[in-house]
């Protein structure tokens, strides 16, 4: 075991994929930035300064202090505060937690959906297919942040408006989830429309196996490598969209807030002089977003033969 663990990283450093990373300065410095990010929001408890969801520890004298580097600014508050006197530096940390959550769950939650209706549509045919392709179409027409109002707006409506605050998160998941799994399925429909008619799936068939158990063993494994490839890209997406549902007003809220939300609340004072409270959560959402598209965009490129 102790000899194979090395023998199997030497084969992926190796490898086309780990050659093709190497050399591209690109792809390491969006890799470097997004693996900083990541790791801020993950360690947010340990590296932040302070806490902001802490209200004990909040100075309401503190208000509005700029960044260290600037004339009146105060090295306990690196990048300022905001107007409850929370450190917005610690406010990213913990705002990209959330931020990130969504994202990756909401990815998750697309890419289930979406890949099970697609392996269903491609391998059923008929009916099934048309009646699935018909719904992601009329779906396309629309863009997604109004599917995600919408599914907010029928969640807000069902639970309340006092249980939609307790389960904003979930909800947001939900909405993003709902209005992108179109791309994943129509991918997905698509090769396996093709891997169907191969010999493998025709001897699995004549052997007497279940349509599920082929779509899950035989069909599912060779049609993620697309799927990986969509879902670095829609991560990206993911998160601009719960930042853009968090300014609009019906994303997180002010008590846990995400990017977005640090935006919105930043924007009302980005006029009057406090410009640091809404700049920095737009920086730090900037990076992220670009280093995952571009992280999404190598990994496309490696993946493709025809560039090899």
């Amino acid at each position: 075991m102790n000899g194979a663990e090395p023998a199997r990283w030497r084969r992926w450093w190796e490898s086309d994929l780990a050659w093709s990373f190497r050399h591209s300065p690109v792809a390491i410095v969006a890799a470097f930035v997004a693996l900083v990010c990541v790791g801020g929001a993950a360690f947010a408890p340990w590296i932040a300064p302070h806490d902001p969801f802490d209200l004990a520890s909040l100075e309401l004298m503190d208000a509005l202090s700029p960044p260290a580097w600037l004339e009146e600014g105060r090295r306990l508050y690196l990048l300022g505060t905001d107007d409850q006197g929370r450190d917005v530096l610690s406010g990213i940390l913990y705002g990209a937690r959330i931020s990130l959550l969504v994202g990756v769950a909401s990815v998750v939650v697309s890419m289930v959906l979406g890949v099970s209706l697609g392996l269903l549509a491609g391998y059923a045919g008929g009916t099934t297919e048309a009646f699935i392709m018909r719904v992601a179409d009329v779906q396309l027409s629309f863009p997604a942040i109004l599917i995600a109002l919408l599914v907010d707006g029928v969640a807000r409506v069902v639970l309340g408006d006092a249980a939609h605050g307790g389960q904003a998160l979930w909800v947001l998941i939900a909405s993003i989830g709902l209005s992108g799994w179109v791309q994943y399925a129509r991918t997905v429909r698509g090769s396996t429309l093709v891997e169907k008619r191969k010999e493998y799936i025709q001897a699995a068939r004549v052997i007497g196996r279940h349509p599920a158990a082929i779509m899950a063993s035989h069909l599912l494994p060779n049609v993620l490598g697309p799927v990986l490839v969509i879902a670095t890209i829609h991560l990206a997406t993911a998160i601009i969209t719960e930042a853009t549902l968090s300014f609009l007003g019906v994303g997180m809220p002010v008590t846990t807030p995400s990017l977005g939300t640090l935006i919105r609340v930043g924007n009302d004072f980005l006029f009057s002089g406090e410009w640091w409270i809404t700049v920095f959560p737009g920086v730090a959402l900037i990076a992220l977003v670009l280093s995952v598209n571009l992280l999404g965009d190598w990994l496309r490129d490696a993946l493709n033969p025809r560039l090899r």
